[in-house]
């Protein structure tokens, strides 16, 4: 696939969604590109398509409204409770230029996220961390997963439970890495040096 190819495909994804008539019967309500797109205009090849998303609380599946049509500003993570299926393409890190690297969170709405993962922004320009569990696939390429402590490659059909820790992704191949994530909203994480300092300063 060359570059030119990358481009084009960034975030396009077939997407159907089905609804129920007035008689009770299925029908597929739209078969088409995902509207809610983002595609990077500082680095090429970065993108992801905002395929659903619900709000916290029951959800309702009647109707036909779209709640990931393309006039919807979707958040980076949802809501405590709330939901959100996105397919995002890596390009390689060579792709990002330093421009890229500063605007990057600022473009997709995650400057809090960048903010919460100062640990070990030095190692990484992606390191972020949200108030989710984001549940992964990696469905084409390969990429790292970095952590505070440690990294693991992933391939083509590994899965990843990301508990709302701080992480980043690095492709360092030279080709994009498309991956499937659904984010579900979390309590913040706490850790024992937090509750440490919580107690000392009640008591």
């Amino acid at each position: 696939m060359t570059n030119s190819d990358s481009a084009v495909r960034t975030a396009t994804v077939r997407r159907v969604v089905t609804a129920v008539d007035d008689a009770g019967r299925s029908y597929v309500l739209s078969d088409g590109n995902a509207p809610n797109v983002f595609r990077s205009d500082s680095v090429a090849g970065f993108g992801a398509a905002q395929v659903w998303t619900t709000q916290p609380g029951p959800v309702d599946n009647d109707g036909s409204a779209d709640p990931a049509d393309a006039g919807t500003q979707i958040p980076m993570y949802p809501d405590l409770g709330g939901t959100i299926f996105r397919v995002a393409d890596f390009p390689p890190d060579s792709a990002y230029q330093e421009s890229g690297k500063e605007g990057l969170f600022s473009d997709i709405g995650g400057e809090h996220a960048r903010e919460e993962a100062t640990a070990s922004a030095d190692r990484h320009f992606w390191f972020h961390k949200t108030d989710s569990i984001d549940f992964a696939v990696v469905l084409e390429g390969e990429i790292w997963l970095l952590l505070d402590d440690g990294e693991t490659l992933l391939r083509a059909g590994d899965v990843i439970v990301q508990r709302g820790t701080a992480h980043s992704w690095s492709n360092r191949t030279d080709r994009p890495c498309r991956m499937a994530f659904l984010l579900l909203g979390a309590l913040p994480t706490t850790s024992p040096a937090v509750e440490s300092a919580s107690v000392m300063e009640s008591s």
